[in-house]
């Protein structure tokens, strides 16, 4: 169970720039920063973007991991010249 989000992933989710997902993780760990908590730089917590950004829908990020793990790997094909 994930507990947060990178750059990455809130670009792919929300459909944004990596650089507009840098700004919203630092906007958001500064809120967090003054209210007292500790926070991780580039990463958010789940729990507080879910919160504070009506629709933001987390199953996303879990559905895209499972479909990652069921993907099998195709085995290499060798093109030879002849």
């Amino acid at each position: 169970n994930k507990q947060y989000i990178t750059a990455d992933e809130l670009q792919t989710v929300m459909g944004i720039s990596r650089g507009k997902a840098y700004e919203i993780i630092r906007s958001c760990n500064q809120e967090l920063k003054a209210q007292g908590f500790i926070t991780i730089a580039g990463k958010l917590p789940l729990a507080y973007i879910e919160k504070k950004y009506y629709g933001f829908d987390s199953s996303v990020l879990t559905r895209k991991e499972e479909t990652k793990k069921k993907k099998k790997k195709r085995p290499l094909r060798m093109h030879l010249r002849q």
